[in-house]
């Protein structure tokens, strides 16, 4: 679980940020789904109102706070063969792409267009990224109640609950543990 507290940012934010959607999964019934629920309108609109609430939750107010960012492109696609949750992936980030799979979408029995919200606020940081979901309000149906877990660590879930429980102790904790792992994290 220390991988879930790597110096974060899978990509970070940034004031100027060109937001872009390309769904190559658009003829598959995931990739429709996507187009039907969720849009590109609003898919783009979800990842500028998730970058303002992370800078905000995370106190990064100056742009000395950030890392710069141009564009951040959001990708709709086939992933069947890879596996994390059901055996296939949700979603993953490589430098400034967020990958989003349209066979997650297909399968999802609940509302899409909630998860995929959660999702968009959850992949635009890894490091603290289910505590600025759980934060947002987009805690999955799924997920644990508070006090759930025997362990920190034992899962996203349950550490995004410690963490709320920690900065509910001292205001503030989370920002202030986020900006230290910037330059002060080590597995020694």
């Amino acid at each position: 679980m220390a991988e879930y507290l790597k110096p974060l940012l899978c990509l970070v934010l940034t004031l100027a940020v060109e937001y872009v959607l390309s769904n190559n999964a658009g003829s598959s019934t995931g990739g429709k789904m996507f187009e039907k629920q969720v849009g590109a309108d609003y898919a783009k609109q979800t990842l500028d109102s998730a970058a303002d609430f992370t800078l905000k939750l995370f106190h990064q107010s100056t742009v000395a706070d950030r890392k710069n960012v141009q564009q951040v492109n959001l990708i709709v696609e086939n992933m069947d063969g890879l596996h994390l949750y059901v055996s296939q992936q949700i979603a993953y980030c490589s430098n400034d792409e967020i990958h989003e799979s349209s066979s997650f979408i297909e399968r999802f029995p609940r509302d899409v267009e909630k998860e995929i919200t959660g999702i968009l606020y959850q992949r635009l940081i890894e490091g603290i990224a289910d505590y600025v979901r759980l934060k947002a309000g987009y805690a999955a149906d799924y997920w644990g109640q508070p006090g759930h877990g025997g362990d920190w660590n034992q899962g996203y879930d349950v550490t995004a609950r410690f963490l709320d429980y920690c900065n509910g102790i001292k205001n503030g904790f989370v920002a202030d543990l986020n900006s230290m792992m910037k330059s002060q994290f080590s597995l020694k």
